[in-house]
Order: structure tokens, then C-alpha cells, then sequence
């Protein structure tokens, strides 16, 4: 009998469960082109924070002025803590499908990257208070705010995918249906963290130094 081998951009799910990962090709495949849809858009307000950061400040702070890099810091390891997290939640889809332990998995995960938006709304808080800079303020300020609210607005609305996951696996157990949802949202949340390593490097390391 001659096997044929199904590729796609995701955890190989061959070894385990053959029939998903036959299902999974064209499936995740496609998520893969909404991601780079997403990342477009994210690659635009790059650029437009490139131009702000420089000529956009007008009489306002400075990234120096207003940026923590430790908070910063911080986050980024709370964020990069939820994505090894979701790494563990899918070998224990791939392997076991143990619905307790893939439970705890994605409940980590989640409560991480709850910690990390609260931190970046904090953030935010003692910006406009302490600093007065708001997204007003200036175009550097505007531009910030945009492209960090634009991310902390997919990191929550990963949470609540990933909340909405843990009640289906509590439902419908570990079903193929179910695995496919989970390798589009890994594929989701590992990208949010490739994009915050970005805005970490460029906008604050960058910002703070310059």
C-alpha cells in the first residue's frame, strides 16, 4: 500500500491521529494566510510608529521619558511563559489527550497572558497619569498606543479562544474537530509573540536608547 505523506504548516499530527493531520493540510494552511493578512497589518503600524517616533513628537515626551523598560521586560517574559505553556498543551493534545492535564496546559497559558495585558494596561495607566502622555498628546503617542492596543486586543481575544477551547474540550473531549482548533490557535498565539519580541526590541530597547 503506498502511503502518502501530509504536509502542512503545523504540529505533525501523522503519528497520533493520521486522519486530523490528512484534515489539517488545507485547514491550517489556510489559517496561515489569515496570519500573514494580520501581520500586514501590523507590519503598517510599524512603519507608521517608525515615522511617529521621530517626527511626531511635537512638544511631548519622548519614548526615554515614558517607557519602563523592566515593566517591558517583564511582560515579554510573561508572554514568551504562556507561548512554552501552549507548547506543553500541544504535546499533550499530540500524545495523550489527557483532558485534565491539557486543561491545566492551557490554563498557565492563559493566566499568563491575563497577566500580561494587565501589566500593558498598567503600563498605560501610570502613562497618562503620572506622564500625562496620551494618545492625544502627540503622534509618537498615538502611534504607540495603536500598535500596543492593536496587540493587546488579539493577545484578549486569544484568551477568550482559548477559554471557549477549554469548555469545548470539557464537552467534546479531545476530537479531531477540537485538535484543528487548537493548532489554528497555537499557530495565533505563537505569532503574538514573534510581533510583541518586535515591539519589544524596536519600540522600547530602541526607544529607550535612542
Amino acid at each position: 500500500m503506498v502511503r502518502t505523506r501530509n504536509l502542512h504548516p503545523g504540529i505533525n499530527l501523522g503519528s497520533t491521529d493520521p486522519e486530523t493531520h490528512r484534515a489539517a493540510e488545507g485547514i491550517v494552511f489556510g489559517f496561515w494566510l489569515f496570519l500573514m493578512a494580520d501581520l500586514v497589518i501590523f507590519g503598517a503600524l510599524f512603519a507608521t510608529y517608525a515615522a511617529m517616533s521621530v517626527q511626531g513628537i511635537a512638544q511631548g515626551p519622548t519614548p526615554a521619558d515614558v517607557f519602563d523598560l523592566g515593566s517591558a521586560f517583564l511582560e515579554t517574559m510573561l508572554l514568551l511563559g504562556s507561548s512554552f505553556a501552549f507548547g506543553f498543551a500541544t504535546l499533550e493534545m499530540k500524545y495523550r489527550a489527557n483532558v485534565s492535564r491539557l486543561h491545566l496546559w492551557l490554563a498557565v497559558a492563559g493566566l499568563l497572558g491575563a497577566a500580561f495585558v494587565a501589566m500593558e494596561l498598567r503600563d498605560y495607566y501610570i502613562m497618562a497619569t503620572v506622564h500625562g502622555a496620551t494618545p492625544s498628546t502627540s503622534g509618537f503617542l498615538s502611534a504607540y498606543y495603536l500598535l500596543t492596543g492593536t496587540h493587546v486586543a488579539h493577545v484578549t481575544a486569544g484568551l477568550v479562544w482559548m477559554l471557549v477551547m477549554m469548555v469545548q474540550i470539557s464537552v467534546f473531549g479531545v476530537s479531531g474537530a477540537v485538535k484543528l482548533r487548537l493548532l489554528r490557535l497555537g499557530l495565533f498565539w505563537h505569532m503574538l509573540d514573534v510581533v510583541w519580541v518586535g515591539i519589544f526590541t524596536f519600540v522600547y530597547l530602541f526607544g529607550v536608547v535612542s
